[in-house]
């Protein structure tokens, strides 16, 4: 019996500092969120879950609404931690930590977390996901590194390269046989 997640990318989202959790979508991030749900509009959608993190949430929430379901946060589905709360690292240096965890799944800056750390807290809510909704269609609102490690966890090609290459928003559907992985798809961007 296969199952279905679409991984939606949050829309576009003013970078904040010390409101990872609380920043929500720009104006544009909200038009773009509407295109998304837009995209999955023919899609036969069973249950919905985010990352707590409002940009997550407000992404999907049109895809929910439209078809009277709720929107179910986990935490373990949150961002990964790259640095620590009061690192200034530049976006080169947090780049290329992001490219070195993919190799060295054990490798994280001081404070951040590593991707092996991130599976270990995100994989077992995909796979409690994949258990409880089998044959059915999920949408996950999700962020861009997470989503690379959650696939990376399934098939290794699915890494930094990937990573780099994806946009805001962004949609892949995920088809599984069971807690296997058997086709990718990007489906909209």
């Amino acid at each position: 019996m296969k199952t279905v997640i679409y991984m939606v990318r949050h829309a576009e989202s003013p970078y904040v500092h010390g409101e990872e959790r609380t920043r929500g979508l720009s104006e544009a991030g909200h038009r773009e969120a509407k295109r998304a749900a837009e995209a999955l509009r023919e899609m036969e959608i069973h249950y919905v879950a985010s990352s707590p993190y409002a940009r997550a949430v407000q992404t999907v929430q049109d895809i929910a609404s439209d078809r009277s379901l709720s929107v179910d946060e986990y935490e373990d589905l949150k961002e990964r931690s790259i640095k620590g709360e009061n690192e200034t690292d530049s976006w080169e240096v947090l780049e290329e930590a992001i490219r070195r965890s993919f190799e060295d799944k054990d490798y994280a800056l001081d404070g951040g977390e590593s991707t092996l750390q991130v599976q270990r807290r995100s994989v077992p809510v995909i796979g409690k996901l994949l258990d409880e909704h089998q044959g059915e269609n999920i949408v996950i609102g999700t962020h861009g590194n997470i989503m690379t490690i959650i696939m990376n966890h399934y098939d290794e090609r699915y890494g930094y390269e990937f990573w780099r290459q994806t946009s805001k928003p962004d949609i892949y559907k995920l088809v599984f046989d069971g807690q296997r992985l058997e086709a990718v798809e990007r489906i909209w961007h």
